[in-house]
């Protein structure tokens, strides 16, 4: 598996939701991967997740072994708010946060993760 960005390599999952939400602000879009079925899923012991990532570089980095055929798919942030934020509350998925390359990362709500981003957005 080849790993991802060495910078990110350290980052706590807390430093990987701050990085997130800050590029996703500042580029205006959220990073998601998509295959023939549509948004690639993750699942814990209680949740179905979607990954999101900050760049099309680190969620094209994630995207190896059972991924590699993924395609990263850029959602701005309009629609995102308008659309996806809801549509994942009512589908009761949950987010996870720029998984590193162990499926990791931070789990929230779509609604907590919408927050994180428009209160990036008032800085």
């Amino acid at each position: 598996m080849s790993n991802p960005p060495s910078e990110f390599t350290n980052f706590t999952p807390e430093q990987r939701l701050t990085y997130l939400v800050k590029e996703c602000v500042a580029s205006s879009q959220v990073w998601i991967l998509t295959d023939d079925d549509g948004c690639v899923m993750l699942n814990t012991e209680d949740e179905d997740c979607a990954p999101v990532w900050p760049s099309e570089a680190t969620a094209k980095a994630w995207a190896t072994g059972d991924w590699e055929a993924c395609q990263p798919h850029a959602i701005d942030l309009k629609t995102w708010h308008s659309r996806w934020s809801q549509g994942l509350e009512d589908d009761d998925v949950a987010i996870v946060v720029f998984p590193d390359e162990n499926d990791e990362g931070l789990v929230m709500s779509a609604f907590e993760f919408d927050l994180e981003l428009k209160n990036q957005a008032r800085k």
